[in-house]
């Protein structure tokens, strides 16, 4: 086992009170998971406080606490660690606890707001085809290899990073591809990760109700390209109007990337069908299995972290043409009757307004474009109005109904976006509380040739009702009505 002395390197401390020549079977910040000589971290969280739990883990077992705040009676026997930031300290412990496993792969975040997954995703599958053992750590499921672990979280805590990390590297992973949530930045759950290079998508309109500003989210996504080493490599999109600001204090290798701009890595869409996209990348011309100006965004990307891994130009072309399209990003099938169904998770305006224009471009317009969306509850309420302004606007019909209401009344939810129609798309408009029966509606209204989006939800397979989560799958119930 680590010795507790040995794990502190780097954790922010204001002073220590007891013995640190002691063994540390585990580290937590749950006190219901303490066992005898356990670690605990108390931390302030969102919904509730570590340091009352600090008695409790003691009696659980605990040998040592850190804590933000010294209890008024410190027990004879505990250590007790006294830190300015316990979430910072947590994520050093984490690494150091587990052998500071980033420090031996080449691990790569992408953050941005929309395109994460797409990103991460599609890098660890052409890896793998590029014959290295890859890792993924994305919204959708963790990867080591062919080998699938669920996950709750875009980016999850620091204990787990860091144990999935040491996992990956104990089974020969040479590079992991990992989704950076503004939450976990902020909340400093990468802290201590050593990254060989940053990639960052896009900034639009999301987590508001997090980061109460959109400067505020600006900020925190920058901050991760600010602590880049110097031998990685900071690749950025700047068609963005944030792009060049994500550079601007890093020591990192600058690397750009775009559609519209003169950039390191150059993309041009020759060809925009429903069969796929045919790109010019870089003077190269690829086809690609992928629709859509986002995903030419997305799949440049990918050719620039390639790249700036060490892969040759024709090699990641080739195995880019061979991409399949990630689960719930763009999924669709072509029903017996003509009916084209697409699931996908656009669940921001700009990643709507991607997909919608997207689809106006691709159709011949003698076709409904039917749009199913909700917005999640207890979740930036901003958004709402503006969601369902470009559903109305850019679909046939657009049908508005429940995504993840959480804790919040769904029927208040609809009426908050129903706010954002203006008044000459009324009449395309349609509200519908159950989301089956919404999918079920649209079943209805299509005729042949006709485009449904099920939009907001992707690649869940639930739906959060007053804290219950009910099996509920976007594209299956597609499937069901309308094959």
């Amino acid at each position: 086992m680590p010795i507790l002395q040995d794990i502190l390197k780097h954790v922010p401390m204001v002073q220590i009170i007891g013995n640190t020549d002691m063994d540390i079977k585990q580290i937590t910040f749950d006190s219901r998971k303490v066992v005898p000589h356990t670690l605990f971290v108390a931390q302030k969280g969102t919904l509730t406080d570590g340091h009352l739990y600090i008695n409790k883990a003691i009696e659980m077992g605990a040998s040592a606490i850190i804590c933000e705040q010294l209890p008024m009676e410190l027990p004879s026997g505990i250590t007790f660690i006294h830190t300015s930031d316990s979430n910072r300290a947590l994520s050093f412990l984490a690494a150091n606890f587990y052998g500071n496993p980033s420090q031996q792969l080449k691990l790569i975040g992408i953050t941005g707001t929309n395109g994460k997954t797409t990103l991460a995703t599609l890098s660890h599958a052409l890896f793998q085809k590029a014959g290295f053992h890859a890792g993924l750590i994305s919204t959708v499921v963790i990867k080591i290899g062919n080998t699938d672990y669920p996950t709750s979280h875009t980016t999850p805590d620091a204990l787990t990073l860091n144990r999935f990390l040491a996992e990956m590297v104990t089974n020969g992973v040479s590079h992991c591809f990992m989704e950076v949530s503004s939450h976990g930045i902020h909340q400093k759950r990468t802290e201590s990760l050593h990254f060989a290079g940053g990639v960052f998508t896009n900034l639009t309109h999301d987590h508001l109700d997090y980061h109460k500003t959109f400067a505020e989210y600006r900020d925190v996504k920058k901050s991760f390209f600010d602590t880049l080493p110097a031998d990685a490599f900071a690749l950025s999109n700047i068609d963005d109007k944030n792009g060049s600001v994500m550079l601007q204090n890093t020591r990192a290798i600058k690397k750009t990337y775009a559609l519209k701009t003169l950039a390191d890595y150059k993309a041009k869409v020759l060809e925009n069908r429903l069969e796929g996209l045919i790109l010019q990348i870089n003077g190269h011309e690829v086809y690609t299995k992928l629709i859509g100006n986002f995903n030419a965004y997305n799949l440049l990307a990918i050719y620039g972290i390639a790249s700036e891994l060490g892969l040759e130009s024709l090699e990641i072309l080739r195995i880019i043409s061979d991409l399949e399209s990630v689960s719930g990003r763009f999924q669709f099938f072509i029903s017996n009757e003509g009916i084209i169904a697409i699931v996908d998770y656009a669940h921001t305006p700009d990643a709507l307004v991607n997909v919608l224009q997207t689809l106006n471009e691709i159709r011949t317009g003698n076709e409904n474009l039917i749009t199913i969306v909700g917005c999640g509850g207890d979740r930036d309420k901003t958004k709402r109005p503006k969601m369902a302004h470009i559903a109305s606007q850019l679909s046939s019909t657009a049908i508005f109904t429940s995504d993840n209401p959480r804790s919040e009344d769904p029927k208040v939810i609809i009426e908050e976006m129903e706010a954002g129609v203006s008044p000459e798309n009324y009449r395309k408009t349609l509200s519908i509380l159950d989301r089956k029966e919404a999918i079920k509606a649209a079943g209805k209204m299509v005729r042949k040739g006709d485009i449904v989006l099920i939009a907001g939800k992707g690649h869940e397979t639930y739906q959060e009702i007053k804290g219950v989560k009910y099996d509920f799958d976007d594209f299956k119930i597609a499937k069901e009505i309308f094959i």
